[in-house]
């Protein structure tokens, strides 16, 4: 009996061993861990927050009317995008939708390296106490 006990250990050992080594061999082992993708520069966030909330306008979203707080606006990035809806809206008669959705991306993209994101929060806000 002992002997059939420790036959199957063996065995499972072996089996084991070949799965693992098989599993190194296909490049299916864990390697190191993927880096984490580095977070976005304030110009960057900035450009995604106006440009999303701007084109929301000109498709005219159901969330378009949101006030810059539920946006996630600071107030300079506030009047960012208020300029840049006025100018997206005017183009949008002039040119169409897809014109004026351009001019969004392209004026985001200008308007917040310009202002280095934008961060400026709004005079009323205090620091965490």
């Amino acid at each position: 009996m002992r002997a059939s006990v420790r036959g199957r250990l063996t065995c499972a050992s072996l089996l084991l061993a070949a799965v693992l080594t098989g599993c190194e061999a296909s490049g299916s082992a864990a390697g190191p861990s993927p880096r984490s993708p580095s977070p976005d520069s304030p110009v960057q966030l900035c450009t995604r927050l106006i440009s999303y909330w701007a084109e929301q306008d000109i498709i005219g979203s159901r969330w378009a009317g949101l006030d810059w707080e539920q946006k996630g606006l600071s107030n300079e990035q506030f009047g960012l995008y208020d300029d840049i809806a006025q100018e997206a809206r005017a183009e949008q008669r002039r040119r169409g939708k897809d014109a004026a959705l351009e001019l969004v991306r392209r004026r985001s993209a200008e308007r917040c390296a310009a202002a280095n994101g934008a961060t400026h929060s709004s005079e009323n806000w205090r620091p965490p106490t």
